[in-house]
């Protein structure tokens, strides 16, 4: 892990609300949009209602925050309503996504851009526990420097209400005749964004897992690349699970766990069928098949994952503090 900066009072007590009391990261995330429009109406995606998409992650956190140490969620149909309709619990941390979904310009040089209307200080302001940025990022893209000043711009305003930073940076292939990225490509690319980009005031890193394991089925690599990317990162990780199948995910969040990672932010892997099945049959699945997955996971990361804690990133408190806070 490369060098670090210890938090402030208010990013700890946060970061404590999003943990396990062990120090580790077991989150749903239920951030999506666009691709969960897509799951619950794949000839139509546009004719998913607001009342569809509230009452989908509704069930879904209902159902599952209970095994989660933090819930992740977007503004536009899931924060605000998993608050005021009790859906998530008070002792369960609320992450709230800050950026517009999808992205902006040539698919070489994609631009993540903050959702219209919404703020690090409007998310500090409804109680939530951290912030999330979702960053679609390369070294070598042409607008890689713009996509960094946006990163410091979330965490400068995240640095002023102490609130916690999560980057969620996303590679992609410069060349658009090739997707995804080859393996090798892949590793170096994840492990570079870690190394440029966590020192730019990220507090949790929501990384991906840093090969393709179709192309690398060697769970040593894996462990390989898992622990170069905690090498290069200067804060703790936590592993995102993309669209994979649940029993790949499970492979990956032991493997990255005991090479260094504090835990998962666990989306699709744990939930997506759901998004096919209606009424009783989806609560059913949920609150079985999906509410297991995410027990299971919550037992490889306490048996496992590195507590955020054992960082260094708490230092002492002196006598009289208050006076400069």
């Amino acid at each position: 892990m490369a060098g670090v900066m210890s938090y402030p009072i208010g990013k700890v007590r946060r970061l404590q609300q999003c943990t396990t009391p062990d120090g580790h990261f077991v989150i749903l995330a239920m951030d999506h949009r666009g691709n969960l429009r897509r799951s619950l109406n794949p000839a139509d995606p546009e004719a998913v209602s607001y009342e569809a998409m509230v009452d989908f992650k509704g069930q879904v956190v209902g159902s599952l925050a209970p095994a989660a140490s933090a819930v992740l969620l977007d503004p536009e149909y899931g924060a605000a309503q998993a608050v005021m309709d009790g859906t998530i619990p008070g002792q369960t941390g609320l992450i709230v996504a800050v950026e517009k979904t999808g992205y902006e310009g040539h698919a070489a040089a994609r631009e993540s851009q903050i959702l219209p209307g919404w703020s690090v200080e409007k998310i500090a302001r409804m109680g939530a526990s951290a912030v999330k940025l979702l960053l679609y990022y390369h070294p070598q893209a042409p607008n890689a420097g713009e996509q960094e000043a946006l990163v410091r711009q979330v965490s400068e305003s995240c640095h002023q209400f102490e609130i916690p930073f999560f980057l969620e940076p996303l590679s992609f292939s410069l060349d658009p005749a090739v997707k995804p990225l080859p393996s090798p490509a892949k590793r170096q690319v994840v492990v570079e964004t870690a190394r440029r980009l966590t020192p730019l005031g990220v507090d949790v890193l929501k990384a991906e897992f840093p090969l393709n394991v179709e192309d690398e089925p060697k769970e040593m690599i894996w462990a390989e690349a898992c622990s170069e990317l905690s090498d290069a990162s200067s804060a703790p990780w936590v592993l995102l699970s993309a669209d994979v199948s649940f029993a790949e995910f499970e492979r990956q969040t032991e493997v990255a766990c005991r090479s260094g990672a504090s835990g998962v932010m666990a989306g699709r892997a744990v939930w997506k069928e759901a998004s096919t099945l209606e009424g009783a049959a989806r609560s059913r699945f949920l609150n079985t098949t999906a509410r297991k997955r995410l027990d299971r996971l919550g037992e490889i990361i306490a048996e496992h994952a590195q507590p955020w804690t054992s960082f260094g990133l708490i230092s002492a408190v002196d006598e009289g503090w208050y006076h400069g806070y």
